[in-house]
């Protein structure tokens, strides 16, 4: 049995709760730093609200290309486990910019398995090293044209939405530190303790 099946489920979830959230308002689930102390669900719940469907169609294929990719490095348990750590720290993280007084979205936590994934693959031998050391090079260098600690919000060509460039560098920042943790616990479990 393909190990992916956890890595498989993790991305089809993030989809298909995108897609339920749809049918209530917007103003319940996202993201509000006022409220965030008396409305807790929101440090989740943001991630699957959507402004327009072109933003959810983004996320939506976001969701399948990681898990494609995911499905084919056979991640497990270990890399979903940091993943869904990675969800709230992204949300959380939004609070370093209180200007952002309202986001939706999956793209800071697909940001977080994509720095999953290249960190996963950079800890393997051959080919992975070098796609997984490709992957992270991309994604910092995404996230450093895009300016996270420039404006909050920012129009970008192509999208009927505006785009909040520091979610990224959150989400990326948050699947990094969500690996290290996850690893390293994971690590302590597995290591005998007669010392072997």
């Amino acid at each position: 049995m393909n190990p992916a099946r956890h890595w498989l489920r993790l991305c089809a979830a993030l989809g298909a709760l995108s897609l339920l959230a749809g049918a209530l308002p917007a103003a319940w689930l996202d993201w509000q730093p006022g409220l965030v102390a008396t409305q807790p669900w929101r440090v989740v719940a943001a991630a699957f609200v959507h402004w327009t469907p072109l933003h959810l169609a983004a996320n939506l294929a976001g969701c399948a290309v990681l898990g494609l990719l995911g499905w084919r490095a056979r991640f497990g348990a270990r890399e979903t486990a940091a993943s869904l750590l990675a969800l709230p720290l992204t949300q959380l993280a939004l609070l370093l910019r209180p200007a952002l007084l309202h986001y939706g979205g999956l793209s800071g936590v697909l940001h977080g398995l994509a720095a999953v994934a290249a960190l996963s693959l950079m800890r393997r031998p051959g080919r992975d090293r070098w796609v997984g050391a490709g992957m992270g090079l991309g994604l910092a260098a995404k996230i450093a044209l895009e300016a996270p600690l420039g404006p909050v919000l920012r129009a970008t060509a192509g999208f009927d939405f505006p785009v909040a460039p520091f979610a990224h560098l959150s989400g990326a920042l948050a699947g990094a530190l969500a690996w290290g943790l996850t690893m390293q616990a994971m690590n302590r479990l597995m290591r005998s303790p007669h010392g072997t």
